[in-house]
């Protein structure tokens, strides 16, 4: 019966104690990262979603961050994001307005924020319509998606900017990991409050293999990082892992992460931002 009772009690006490997704890292953190996510509309988005989430934990003991992550939408909110310097947007955006409001009020109060690929996507109409002018016009910049190559297929980038703390230590050029690379509807060159890193270079034209042969880019201009001077943020094109539909294997033909140059970036942008989201 003695040994029921410890048993019952070391159960509540278990149920008592609060979920943390972080558990297992430094109690010091220098900073702490949220990520969301929706992990459920293409496999390769969700491919990219399973690898960030295993990469930014494992680096988070190298650099000493915290770095939490959640599929739980309502978590977008002014109390729970008080606690976090960055928030990251693993695919997708906020749909409702009490979330969208939410980060708006985060980012103008001096959040700090960086997003991938499939983050910065809008097209009407389709599941995700170009219905937050604030976010994909103003923030971003960059309107609604008008495109994208096929197949994924790496790059050579070429850093416009060697200023910002996410490039400073980065080459002239670097091959990418494969990728979906996007165009914009907007030009991001005449904006003057945003400021292009990285943008693909001449060098990789014809770009993707189609069959479709308006995937394949022979020439032109295509920004894939930049910041908006206004806001402590940056936004990264890459994020979209190459999978086996041809042969309906679904088989992760590539990887995102595992490049040393292209993660140089992302965790200079991360180190980056999570100073600047702390001030």
């Amino acid at each position: 019966m003695k040994k029921i009772l410890i048993f019952w009690f070391a159960a509540v006490l278990l149920c008592t104690i609060p979920f943390i997704s972080g558990i297992g890292q430094n109690a010091n953190p220098k900073f702490k990262a949220i990520a969301f996510y929706t992990a459920k509309n293409d496999l390769a988005h969700i491919s990219f979603v399973h690898e960030a989430n295993r990469w930014f934990s494992k680096i988070s003991a190298i650099y000493n961050f915290r770095y939490d992550s959640t599929n739980n939408w309502n978590k977008m909110n002014s109390r729970f994001l008080a606690d976090y310097q960055v928030v990251i947007f693993l695919d997708t955006r906020p749909d409702s307005s009490a979330h969208r409001e939410a980060f708006r009020e985060y980012m103008e109060k001096g959040g700090a924020w960086l997003g991938f690929h499939f983050s910065g996507f809008a097209l009407t109409p389709s599941a995700y319509p170009q219905n937050w002018n604030w976010y994909h016009n103003q923030f971003l910049g960059s309107g609604e998606y008008k495109g994208n190559t096929w197949h994924p297929t790496t790059a050579i980038l070429r850093v416009e900017n060697h200023k910002n703390p996410s490039t400073r230590n980065l080459p002239e050029t670097f091959k990418s990991s494969p990728n979906e690379w996007y165009k914009w509807q907007n030009d991001l060159r005449i904006n003057p409050d945003i400021q292009i890193l990285i943008s693909i270079d001449s060098t990789s034209y014809p770009l993707g293999t189609g069959p479709k042969l308006y995937e394949i880019w022979h020439s032109g201009y295509y920004p894939v990082v930049w910041t908006n001077k206004k806001f402590k943020m940056l936004y990264v094109n890459m994020g979209h892992n190459d999978i086996d539909y041809d042969n309906k294997t679904n088989k992760e033909l590539s990887h995102t992460f595992g490049n040393e140059i292209q993660d140089k970036l992302v965790i200079d942008a991360l180190l980056w931002l999570g100073e600047a989201g702390k001030k």
